[in-house]
């Protein structure tokens, strides 16, 4: 299969891009990784009249791990983010989740803000970003603005990005102290887009008791739900949770379709059971305790 025609643009700096985003306006689409919309090119999903290729951008290239937050540019792959040693450290839940994001070759390849801007019901990334409390840093000819993680997916396939817009930086929030996370999913085979994910943040007291918990979950829904349960969990001590109705709430918050890979009522069953593995891991993460899988 082939794309259709489109013209090609290659600027060399950020203000290229912007000025070549604004004269192209609807017509245009920004080509950073390209593992998600070559293929929706060849397939004739997506039929841009032009690219802007960020490939040779000087710049949009840095990864920043400061005391409060990682900021990651925009042609930054996911694999580069995933290997550096500051990051992990500073925000766990991004290796977490990235450990599960495609095969090799696509994470040398694809990059992390693209997969964000692309908004895959199934990706992983835009969910950790809401579920940190991140957000999304745009930049047009004429001026800039933010947009917070979980405000920026709108529904399947469609994020916040005018035209003109270029999505400069995602922007992840380092947890406080006592903080643990996990992220689970489970695909068909390895690599593919998840049947269902679960990303969890829990929040310990000095005295290993619950203070807050939150789960976002992927591919039952046409962006990442965020189920708040911390008045299901609060008080509870790290080492005896009971996790019945948390799971319960984490149900009964989704309400997944039926496609040809699976029923609504297995990926709401599936759901449950991640949520219920993730939030035990993140307890533990908490604590700097090891648990398996």
């Amino acid at each position: 299969m082939k794309p259709p025609p489109f013209a090609y643009h290659a600027p060399r700096t950020v203000d290229g891009v912007l000025a070549a985003l604004a004269e192209l306006g609807d017509e245009g689409k920004v080509l950073a990784g390209g593992q998600s919309l070559v293929p929706m090119l060849n397939m004739r999903l997506a039929q841009p009249e032009a690219l802007v290729d960020l490939s040779r951008v000087d710049g949009l290239d840095a990864i920043e791990v400061t005391d409060t937050h990682v900021r990651v540019e925009a042609r930054v792959t996911h694999e580069r983010l995933r290997r550096d040693p500051r990051v992990t450290p500073a925000v766990p839940l991004l290796r977490q989740a990235l450990d599960w994001v495609a095969h090799p070759v696509i994470r040398n390849r694809g990059t992390s803000v693209g997969s964000i801007v692309h908004a895959d019901p199934a990706a992983e990334l835009p969910a950790v970003l809401g579920l940190l409390g991140g957000h999304m840093e745009l930049r047009r000819v004429d001026g800039s603005r933010e947009v917070a993680g979980r405000d920026y997916l709108l529904s399947p396939l469609d994020s916040d990005t005018a035209p003109e817009e270029l999505a400069v930086a995602a922007v992840f929030p380092r947890p406080s102290a006592h903080t643990g996370s996990s992220f689970l999913e489970l695909a068909r085979r390895h690599g593919d887009y998840a049947l269902a994910g679960v990303g969890a943040v829990v929040r310990l007291d000095e005295d290993r008791r619950l203070v807050s918990a939150e789960v976002a979950c992927i591919g039952v829904g046409g962006v990442p739900v965020y189920v708040g349960l911390t008045e299901a969990l609060r008080g509870q001590p790290h080492d005896a949770l009971d996790l019945a109705d948390a799971v319960g709430l984490v149900r009964a918050a989704i309400d997944p379709s039926d496609d040809i890979h699976a029923t609504g009522a297995y990926r709401t069953h599936l759901t449950g059971v991640l949520a219920e593995r993730a939030l035990t891991q993140a307890t533990a993460h908490a604590t700097h305790e090891e648990i398996a899988a």
